[in-house]
């Protein structure tokens, strides 16, 4: 999830969230935010969560707004969540489930720094105990009835050892470690650059006429890429569709200094990746099947469930994303002048 704002939300305001019977009064839930503003390792977790700013608003005691509507997001999911299971399969959390999913929160926290590439200071069991005890409480019960949930659900992979090797057997070939030859090309010269491939133009001699990456001189020859680099998902996009020693038909678009350039991506060499070394690319990959399915759930439960939210936090509605809760809107960030900055891309494919 995105979220969007410069406003700040107070933390003393009078502010509340009610889902379905459920509340969360003014004070336990301004009690969590001040929560979140003293604590730099629970900022940062949770930005790995759900990505927003958590940092002190413009006034004292404060939070930035779409750090306030993020927490406010969250917290409606775990009690909607929890209602629904407590509703349907009658289930009660027992203290051997809580401690599996205190486990599974702290892991959860963990990966998903690591996966956004986020240098938190502290670890995962320093934010959770930054938490308020209800804070710490509501989002260890909010797993727990998450795990339960998942368990029921046909269309998810438990992560256990024996499902991992199974389903790493079963795409072995998605782990490849990918060595690739790349070509930047000028819109101006794409033609010309279709021209020669269909002629039978090789990868390298494409790359040293057409590209303007300094790879060219080596024949677009970029390097190789195992599933632990953090570029693999995206090498691993581009080449899908090609065969061996080709560069795809359509070129995915690039911008560089203000302009668009195309990329022609062709993996030269494949060898299979042993699973001990290709594990967390395939635990990533259950991970957001499982996400994508969970995540499909859990919009229908949002969309049946009675929510309501304090206007201060922001607006309980429907996003291109799904129901949420959207952040105050606030005036266009710009100086008194009216001025904007302009960020360039380099021209390196993989950086």
């Amino acid at each position: 999830m995105a979220f969007v704002g410069a406003a700040a939300y107070g933390v003393w305001s009078s502010s509340s969230v009610r889902v379905d019977s459920s509340s969360i009064s003014a004070t336990t839930f301004n009690g969590e935010l001040a929560a979140i503003t003293t604590s730099t390792p629970l900022q940062c977790y949770l930005t790995a969560l759900a990505p927003a700013s958590y940092s002190p608003g413009a006034g004292a005691a404060s939070v930035a707004a779409s750090g306030a509507a993020a927490w406010a997001n969250l917290r409606v999911e775990g009690v909607a969540l929890e209602n629904y299971v407590a509703r349907h399969f009658h289930y009660v959390a027992t203290a051997s489930d809580l401690a599996q999913a205190k486990d599974s929160l702290l892991g959860e926290m963990t990966q998903s720094a690591a996966s956004h590439q986020l240098s938190c200071p502290g670890s995962s069991a320093e934010a959770l105990a930054a938490m308020t005890p209800e804070m710490r409480t509501a989002e260890i019960r909010a797993q727990a009835y998450s795990l339960f949930l998942l368990s029921k659900m046909n269309s998810t992979i438990p992560l256990t050892a024996a499902n991992v090797k199974a389903y790493y057997k079963a795409h072995v070939a998605d782990y490849d470690t990918l060595c690739v030859s790349v070509a930047v090309v000028p819109t101006t010269s794409v033609a010309a650059f279709a021209h020669d491939q269909a002629a039978g133009m090789s990868v390298a001699d494409l790359a040293r006429k057409y590209s303007l990456d300094a790879s060219k001189v080596k024949g677009g020859a970029y390097g190789c890429y195992p599933p632990t680099s953090s570029a693999y998902a995206t090498v691993r996009a581009d080449v899908a569709s090609t065969p061996l020693n080709t560069f795809p038909s359509s070129p995915r678009a690039i911008q560089s200094n203000g302009a668009t350039y195309a990329l022609y991506v062709a993996a030269t060499k494949r060898s299979v990746t042993p699973l001990a070394e290709a594990q967390g690319a395939v635990v990533a990959d259950i991970q957001s099947l499982n996400a994508s399915s969970a995540n499909t759930l859990k919009e229908s439960i949002l969309y049946r469930a009675a929510i309501t939210v304090d206007p201060a936090l922001g607006r309980w509605g429907l996003t291109s994303s799904g129901p949420m809760v959207v952040a105050p809107a606030t005036p266009p960030a710009a100086d008194v002048n009216s001025t904007s900055i302009l960020v360039t891309a380099p021209t390196s494919a993989y950086q």
